[in-house]
């Protein structure tokens, strides 16, 4: 898929699920979890111990339909590396122009993370994909409302404040996806390798979503 495909794919699919794990060696259970309960786009951040070698490992194993991105990346020698081992798109929680000419120099999406109306439009200006809004929790819905306004061209997309019963919530509010982790990572169901908890959530917050797109 080129860049384009891919951020049709991510707007139709709705759910990022934004993986902190401290146990890689569970990831790819994770995914899969995830991936049966409907959530087939998976961010692998920076913060995971050998987050590169898992991009590829999880990009070479995993079913071709999961979309698998790199995220928490600073600077674009992190975005270069991830996207050669396979990261389809990249997503920061800051912006900057080197990231997202990185990502475009592959023909991969970038999502920087902004926080105000002019950096948003900033990064937009700068080719930006999709942007990130973060922290999400501190700005709320309104705030989407609000950009989205006069910059109906935008696309938005919230991570910190998405839980499994509000997603949909933030799609009505003008996001064009949602990027979710603690909510879906319930950290004991993990920790006991109980990945049904996982699957459901995952169907729970895809219920929301898809209820929210029928209104």
């Amino acid at each position: 898929m080129n860049r384009e495909k891919i951020v049709d794919e991510i707007v139709k699919r709705k759910a990022v699920a934004v993986l902190r794990i401290k146990e890689p060696e569970k990831l790819k259970k994770v995914i899969e979890a995830l991936y049966e309960g409907g959530i087939s786009v998976a961010e692998i951040t920076m913060t995971v111990p050998n987050a590169i070698q898992l991009i590829e490992k999880m990009s070479n194993e995993l079913d071709k339909n999961i979309i698998i991105g790199v995220g928490s990346v600073l600077n674009k020698n992190v975005a270069e590396d991830a996207i050669k081992a396979g990261a389809k798109y990249v997503v920061s929680p800051i912006f900057k122009n080197e990231i997202i000419d990185a990502a475009h120099k592959f023909d991969i999406p970038a999502m920087p993370g902004c926080f105000t109306p002019t950096e948003i439009q900033t990064a937009f200006e700068a080719g930006a994909d999709i942007i990130k809004v973060f922290p999400a929790d501190v700005l709320g819905m309104d705030f989407f409302k609000g950009i989205l306004a006069p910059m109906p061209h935008l696309k938005l997309m919230p991570t910190g404040g998405v839980t499994l019963i509000n997603a949909g919530d933030w799609l009505n509010a003008g996001a064009c996806a949602v990027g979710v982790g603690s909510a879906l990572l319930d950290k004991e169901a993990i920790e006991k390798e109980n990945y049904s908890k996982l699957t459901e959530n995952a169907r729970i917050i895809m219920d929301n979503i898809f209820n929210a797109v029928k209104k």
